[in-house]
């Protein structure tokens, strides 16, 4: 069974995010990247899946700029088989990225895709279910556990309410949540290994998809500093601040 694995470059989560001056988007000079850390699990995933014989390759894909292939072949590097970039510096909307991942299943016909649930820089939680509704296939979002038998995959998903578990029929679409697994490190043997697996680089107009937004940015701001917290002697002082200054009572 062939499993596709879509990543995406992303500041790395220990940086602090600092908006550009002209308030345009984010400032990205000399920025740590890393891959999405919902991306490293569904990578994990797609890596244990192959180590119990289920999976018979893991193709990991990526849109984005041509630096993104320092992300594919850590990809790579955890077990993936081969990579394909669909190169393009735009700043592309959740929709024009389910487009192209669209387009790459139609070529590579897996199975089975999984997709981290949300990406940490745009926090949408779109790109997945769409995927899921052009293509056709079923979904399983925010998976805490991926079962497959057959023709056929159960998923544990986190609801409000607690946990449900619904069965998808081959292919299908998952979406991989926090406690699905715990990613591995790539050795430093798979690292040197993964130099020489294939990248393949795609773009856009070679597969046909036309990513024009309908959405523009007007302005990016950093969230607004908290101001300091005060002390309270008493419950009585507490419930006399949050209902008459804090008006949250």
């Amino acid at each position: 069974m062939k499993v596709l694995v879509a990543v995406k470059r992303v500041v790395d989560y220990n940086v602090k995010v600092r908006v550009k001056a002209d308030h345009t988007g984010v400032d990205l000079a000399n920025v740590k990247m890393s891959m999405n850390p919902f991306c490293e699990i569904a990578v994990e995933e797609a890596v244990r899946l192959k180590e119990q014989g289920i999976a018979s390759e893991i193709v990991v894909v990526s849109v984005g700029p041509s630096t993104a292939q320092e992300q594919l072949r850590t990809a790579l590097a955890l077990g993936a088989d081969r990579a394909i970039l669909v190169e393009s510096a735009e700043d592309l909307t959740s929709l024009a990225v389910a487009k192209l991942l669209k387009a790459v299943v139609d070529k590579e016909q897996p199975r089975l895709v999984i997709l981290g649930k949300q990406a940490i820089d745009s926090d949408n939680n779109q790109t997945g279910q769409m995927l899921a509704a052009l293509s056709g296939y079923g979904q399983g979002t925010f998976a805490s556990n991926v079962e497959i038998s057959g023709d056929s995959v159960a998923v544990t998903r986190e609801v409000d309410g607690g946990a449900q578990t619904v069965a998808l029929k081959l292919p299908a679409i998952v979406t991989t949540d926090l406690r699905l697994n715990e990613p591995r490190y790539a050795s430093l043997p798979n690292i040197m290994k993964a130099k020489k697996k294939p990248l393949e680089v795609l773009t856009a107009d070679g597969l046909g998809v036309s990513t024009a937004s309908t959405n523009t940015t007007l302005n990016v701001d950093a969230p607004a500093a908290r101001s300091a917290g005060i002390m309270v002697k008493s419950v009585a002082e507490l419930v006399e601040k949050l209902k008459n200054e804090a008006k949250v009572i």
